[in-house]
């Protein structure tokens, strides 16, 4: 008699624990999804959230103040000075442009996600955005590559500044050379 009770206490068991774990999944069935899809659906990012860097190329001056911020020297920043006969117009903040960039670099690789380049910008044009997905396969593609100068540009804008550099320092050897003979002149006069 007591095999027979043992017996059905055992299917008793295992009948309670089977509902108990039907009720389990039961309820997860119903219950809202906690988790995201996540390429197809994403978090919102916190406010100051640091992520990639952008760079509005329009907008900057060139005055290498976020590279000269940077801690690890991730921005490369390369200028080529106007000549005054070129307008190179204004940033949408109001600054006058008085510089080509022609090269104006970001090595993510490098990048600690510091912000410190965001703030001494006079323009504002280098942000921290919400992009925080970028994995490449090659390190050479991390380096993100925001001047809009094409080559044949930058060979202009150096021939030009060239060709300035040299007529003024030319009118400066003539105006030396013309202070000079007025010295001699009055010189002459004198003695």
């Amino acid at each position: 008699m007591e095999a027979v009770r043992t017996y059905f206490r055992d299917i008793w068991k295992a009948l309670s624990s089977i509902a108990v774990g039907l009720n389990v999944t039961i309820r997860h069935l119903v219950r809202p999804a906690v988790t995201i899809q996540y390429p197809d659906v994403k978090l919102k990012m916190p406010e100051r959230a640091r992520n990639r860097l952008y760079v509005n190329i329009d907008d900057c001056i060139g005055c290498d103040q976020c590279a000269l911020a940077c801690p690890v020297d991730c921005i490369t920043i390369e200028t080529i000075k106007a000549t005054p006969d070129q307008d190179l117009g204004v940033t949408s903040t109001g600054h006058k442009k008085r510089l080509h960039v022609p090269r104006f670099d970001i090595d993510i690789a490098k990048c600690c996600y510091c912000g410190l380049c965001v703030y001494p910008c006079p323009t504002e044009c280098i942000v921290m955005t919400d992009v925080y997905e970028f994995s490449e396969f090659d390190r050479h593609n991390l380096i993100y590559q925001f001047s809009a100068m094409k080559p044949d540009q930058i060979d202009d804008a150096k021939a030009k500044l060239k060709k300035a550099e040299e007529e003024a320092a030319a009118k400066k050897a003539a105006a030396a050379a013309a202070a000079e003979e007025k010295k001699k002149s009055e010189q002459s006069k004198q003695g």
